[in-house]
């Protein structure tokens, strides 16, 4: 059955991502919500049908914005969230505004309106767990948020949670692992990797590089929120993984090889303020219940075409390169 998303923050990486999945996978038709922030790009909406989806430039804590975007929707798929821990760290200001604020007003617009949400978060939430536990991040796991942005994305799963349960508002919850795919902003760690490599530059690697991610390809990302969209029971948290346990280390020394560089070329750089060490992430309730399952199960053959990608679309990511490069080095990463 064809239905109308609006899907907010959908011209940034996952988001578009998202986006792109549905239109390809359903005959829905999509709004996207976007206030095209440093991290956001129309360029990430190209090459989509335009009779299926519109693009809203606006803020998703503008209630006067959101309200009637919610209003003519089937569902909302939220994804707008700054989501950079570094810059979290410099400014957490922005962070409070979107994460909070604007998770706040959307939950208000689709109270008012009875539509249906789903809410997209992160497995930064629960914090950390040390590099040999056997455990891994399930629903039940306790909140315990690191940085500025993971508090603020708690903070946010909170309020959905309790709009569910004060007010009755129909709504799922998803915490995922670390994404890597097409359309990331270089300032994130595999992009940034990548185009420093395209541009002779080597790897930075934050400490020893041995903190572990449970990294996610975002078309298996896509997919899993579809799905729990469809078929999702409201009130619950779902967990995404694709069991893609890898150090950063690993993955640094991973993408130089299918460069073609020595696995070794690569610097070390002053770590992270608060790194958390290893996310690991149980997705068997997703697998079992709604019948789940991740398409990219070989991380490397999913990195070499993320790196494919970065290769051929450079006019994408080269606006963003220099300024974030300079960031980094006014930070001495």
């Amino acid at each position: 059955m064809s239905r109308h998303l609006l899907v907010t923050g959908g011209a940034g990486f996952i988001g578009s991502n998202f986006v792109h999945h549905v239109l390809a996978r359903t005959d829905h038709t999509v709004t996207v919500l976007d206030k095209l922030t440093y991290a956001g790009h129309r360029a990430s909406l190209d090459g989509l049908p335009v009779e299926r989806v519109r693009l809203v430039v606006g803020d998703v804590a503008d209630a006067a914005v959101v309200d009637p975007l919610v209003a003519e929707a089937d569902a909302v798929v939220h994804f707008a969230a700054e989501s950079h821990n570094d810059n979290s760290l410099g400014d957490p200001t922005p962070f409070l505004h979107t994460n909070l604020v604007g998770t706040f007003t959307l939950l208000e617009a689709v109270r008012r309106h009875g539509t249906r949400l789903h809410h997209v978060s992160t497995d930064e939430v629960y914090g950390d767990l040390a590099l040999d536990d056997p455990q891994r991040f399930t629903e039940a796991t306790p909140y315990n948020p690191s940085s500025p942005y993971s508090a603020t994305k708690a903070g946010s799963d909170l309020l959905v949670r309790a709009w569910v349960r004060s007010f009755g508002i129909s709504a799922t919850l998803s915490n995922c692992s670390n994404n890597y795919g097409p359309r990331q902003h270089v300032e994130k760690f595999i992009p940034r990797q990548i185009t420093n490599l395209l541009d002779g530059v080597r790897p930075r690697l934050y400490g020893a590089g041995l903190n572990v991610r449970d990294w996610i390809h975002a078309e298996d990302h896509s997919s899993a929120v579809l799905r729990i969209l469809e078929a999702g029971q409201s009130g619950r948290t779902y967990l995404i993984g694709a069991d893609g346990e890898r150090s950063n280390k690993e993955v640094v020394e991973m993408i130089l090889r299918l460069m073609g560089r020595d696995p070794g070329d690569y610097d070390h750089v002053i770590d992270r303020a608060g790194h958390d060490l290893r996310y690991a992430i149980d997705a068997t309730p997703l697998r079992q219940e709604l019948g789940w399952s991740p398409q990219f199960r070989d991380f490397e053959a999913g990195l070499a075409a993320t790196i494919d990608w970065y290769r051929d679309h450079e006019a994408w990511w080269r606006p963003q390169k220099a300024a974030t490069e300079a960031k980094y080095a006014e930070a001495g990463q």
